[in-house]
């Protein structure tokens, strides 16, 4: 038996999202984003990552030296779309790849569905999300990982 993704179960709203919380605070933020920038110098990857609150409000960017402009946008959209819909980014890469209805996600122009969003969450709650952007799409998940795994809320 098969788990249904977080894209297309059925079950009430409640039952599979947790919910919002207060917003992330600037310290919060930056300590994320740093363990992120941490992990992307390590491995050389020219990045950008952006941490916003649970409103989708941008509350902290880093463009490594030599990030491709276009991965400003891109990191930004990928943390709004963590907040949006209270999970991670990749949830609508896998349903694009499953293909059939999932399909319908193309003609949303408020979702960027590419590995590298995370939410960040603050006693179950969701307070922001991390989107990170400018290498490959599991790349961008590896930094984005490595920043909420020293958020310890």
């Amino acid at each position: 038996m098969t788990k249904p993704d977080a894209c297309t179960a059925t079950a009430p709203l409640a039952a599979l999202m947790p919910l919002y919380g207060n917003p992330i605070t600037l310290d919060e933020a930056t300590r994320i984003a740093d363990a992120a920038r941490a992990e992307a110098q390590h491995h050389g990857w020219p990045m950008v990552i952006a941490i916003a609150d649970s409103g989708g409000h941008l509350v902290l960017l880093y463009r490594l030296d030599q990030a491709q402009h276009g991965s400003v946008l891109v990191a930004q959209q990928k943390a709004r779309t963590s907040v949006d819909f209270r999970r991670p980014t990749a949830a609508f890469e896998s349903a694009l790849a499953d293909g059939g209805l999932h399909l319908r996600l193309l003609g949303m122009t408020n979702l960027t569905p590419l590995e590298g969003g995370l939410p960040i969450l603050r006693e179950g709650r969701v307070i922001g999300a991390i989107g990170v952007s400018g290498m490959q799409s599991t790349q961008d998940a590896q930094v984005a990982a490595a920043g909420l795994a020293v958020f310890d809320a």
